[in-house]
């Protein structure tokens, strides 16, 4: 169970909340997942019916109304436990930009579903050859009528397969750069609009990620999500909660890779005595315990900086750029010390090891984050 005594980023119904959270993610069950390549639509009932999804979205929308420290204890439980449920990607960023940019008539129409869980819903902004560079997108929308004609591809787009909504970024204009991105809403069952395989990953095996085709999708000119024109700009904006959410992520995921290590390390028994009473081994794990320590004070101060409104770009930048790194470090910290049976799948650090190798790519690789906060100095 994830250790949250030291921290006082929480209250008494904050840890209630997490009691209710830790009780669903205990239902999960992540060898089917790994199996079936997805997770299936009971598993996002009981969130909503927990009111684990979208606690940010307002009531007035079916949601209720709640800070960001919510939507970090769900990512946190769920990545502790090791599963791959896309959760935080429709609660910490997708709802978010409808709650932001969509007309009355677009949020009364999903909010309410995506906080039960009866509606799944994706972003697409990766293409086979834009991923961080964002600009270079070639997905295009044409004026048609009173509506758009919606062409490209995108890739590797989390909830791919199962999503009933997509968050489309496309140009709206023949020029390059950062002019001319638009956001559209793409719904299941649209004209034009397919979806390829769930693609083979190396880890994250039971969260669905897909291709998306789409040939001259016909769109209605209310499935514009803001302004025209305007979408680098709302991606810009909405990026410092996305990389602040993945670093949550991998945070809890990192002490689960620990705790693991501890675990095992204190059981198994190597020349007459545990691995653990090794030099070696405690010296390895006393400076991981250091850097978890530090990882946690951080975050925190990360996630008290957003909830103040005051986390920078850079800031979040940054704090993706740690905490991934951290993920990886610990996960394959731990792997060794389980020595053969790290690599071993039915011991869960196999499958921790194999779903953090990812988090320094998506979101925005390790080298544009260090881009980023070099721009900032």
């Amino acid at each position: 169970m994830l250790d949250t005594s030291s921290r006082t980023l929480f209250d008494a119904d904050l840890d209630a909340f997490r009691d209710t959270v830790r009780r669903v993610v205990a239902t999960l069950d992540t060898d089917r997942h790994e199996r079936d390549g997805i997770v299936e639509r009971e598993a996002w009932l009981r969130a909503g019916e927990a009111g684990m999804l979208c606690p940010g979205v307002p009531d007035e929308y079916g949601g209720p109304g709640l800070d960001f420290r919510f939507n970090a204890i769900v990512s946190e439980e769920a990545s502790y436990a090791g599963s791959a449920v896309g959760w935080s990607l429709q609660s910490d960023i997708v709802a978010d930009y409808i709650v932001a940019y969509g007309s009355e008539e677009q949020k009364k129409q999903w909010l309410p579903k995506m906080v039960s869980g009866e509606a799944i819903t994706a972003i697409a902004m990766t293409e086979p050859a834009a991923g961080s560079d964002l600009q270079g997108m070639k997905t295009i929308a044409r004026k048609s009528g009173n509506g758009w004609r919606l062409s490209g591809s995108k890739t590797y787009i989390t909830n791919g397969q199962a999503a009933d909504l997509v968050i489309v970024c496309a140009r709206t204009t023949e020029e390059g750069g950062a002019r001319g991105i638009s956001l559209f809403l793409v719904e299941t069952g649209d004209e034009g609009f397919t979806r390829g395989r769930n693609l083979d990953k190396i880890g994250l095996h039971g969260n669905d990620t897909s291709e998306l085709f789409f040939d001259e999708v016909p769109l209605p000119a209310d499935r514009l999500l803001g302004a025209e024109n305007g979408g680098f700009a709302m991606l810009m904006n909405q990026l410092p909660q996305e990389r602040l959410s993945i670093a949550v992520q991998c945070q809890a995921a990192a002490q689960r890779a620990f705790d693991l290590a501890v675990e095992f390390t204190k059981d198994r028994k190597a020349f007459g005595k545990s691995v653990f009473d090794f030099q070696n081994t405690r010296f390895t794990l006393a400076d991981l315990k250091t850097k978890l320590q530090v990882g946690w004070a951080h975050l925190d101060w990360a996630i008290a900086r957003h909830l103040d409104g005051k986390l920078t770009p850079s800031e979040a930048s940054a704090a993706k750029l740690f905490h991934s790194e951290l993920q990886f470090a610990a996960c394959d910290t731990s792997l060794q010390l389980h020595g053969g049976a790290g690599y071993m799948n039915e011991y869960p650090i196999a499958r921790l090891w194999r779903d953090a190798r990812v988090t320094r790519i998506y979101g925005g690789t390790s080298e544009i984050m260090k881009e980023l906060i070099a721009r900032s100095i």
